[in-house]
């Protein structure tokens, strides 16, 4: 570890790349304190940090507490935090289920100018820095983990799947950039179904069974303006097996700008279920797409 160099800090959300994270950095030498949300973490996150406390979704003033005391000065969020959950019932029973500090009902009620992903987050991070810690790039520890350009499986995809990715890239583009949602369903130039708050997972079953007979593509962007430092597009090999269930033919993910989580399984799994994964670095790549460079 470099001279001075003070712990990372990780909010740590469900699913694997927190995980990834905490590696990558201690990896480099970097003592890693995580502050893992209750219902969400992964209690196995405990084997790859230094300090590991757990707190509430709705608890940012405890999560600054912990940090600044472990003597964070830099901060990653990483995993995810189902949004959908924050309207699963009246207001007052989300209020007795996840009992939110001061600081949050500050940044909810007041700081955050919408409930969109970005303006939340924003606030928070916004909130953070006014507390002695910065919010940085999720990616800078998993460099590897970003998508390659390219056909990324043994198996090319059909024509029909480059040309529905055009079609579908320019229109996602533009709901993503209204943090809407980042991945869109599309089979033979015609939209089946698009993200919003109920996130990937639901999608693919979504789209499967509004098109029960199969063939087609899920495309996964990056905004336009992408924040590095939260709602980076992920993939891994649950994608895939949902994929796979839904009968989609192939994932088209943006090269360079879309984590992939667990590579050499999810890849395993995709030619196994004889999936395509092209990563893109914009529509007008797709002829001719470039076999994979990655290392």
């Amino acid at each position: 570890m470099e001279s001075g160099q003070t712990p990372l800090g990780l909010i740590a959300g469900e699913g694997q790349l927190p995980l990834l994270v905490a590696r990558g950095a201690r990896a480099t030498g970097r003592r890693v304190v995580v502050v893992a949300l209750r219902g969400c973490a992964d209690p196995g996150l405990a084997a790859a940090a230094d300090v590991l406390r757990w707190r509430g979704i709705a608890q940012l003033g405890r999560w600054i507490r912990v940090l600044r005391r472990s003597g964070c000065r830099e901060v990653v969020m990483a995993g995810r935090v189902r949004k959908s959950r924050m309207f699963g019932g009246p207001r007052w029973l989300q209020w007795l289920q996840y009992l939110p500090d001061l600081t949050s009902i500050r940044v909810w009620y007041f700081a955050a100018r919408d409930k969109r992903n970005d303006a939340l987050l924003g606030a928070v991070a916004e909130e953070m820095q006014r507390r002695g810690l910065t919010l940085i790039d999720s990616t800078r520890y998993i460099p590897d983990s970003l998508a390659a350009e390219g056909v990324l499986t043994p198996q090319a995809p059909p024509p029909r799947v480059l040309d529905d990715a055009r079609f579908a890239w320019p229109l996602l583009k533009q709901v993503a950039g209204l943090d809407i949602g980042q991945s869109m369903a599309v089979k033979e130039r015609e939209v089946i179904a698009v993200e919003a708050i109920e996130g990937t997972d639901a999608l693919i079953e979504r789209a499967g069974r509004l098109c029960p007979q199969g063939g087609w593509t899920l495309v996964k962007v990056a905004k336009p303006n992408q924040d590095l430092r939260f709602d980076v597009p992920t993939v891994g090999p649950q994608t895939i097996e949902n994929l796979a269930r839904a009968g989609a033919a192939a994932l088209v993910i943006e090269a360079g700008r879309t984590i992939m989580l667990e590579r050499e399984r999810l890849l395993a799994e995709a030619a196994r279920c004889r999936i395509a994964v092209v990563g893109m670095r914009d529509a007008a790549a797709a002829d001719g797409v470039p076999p994979d460079r990655a290392p």
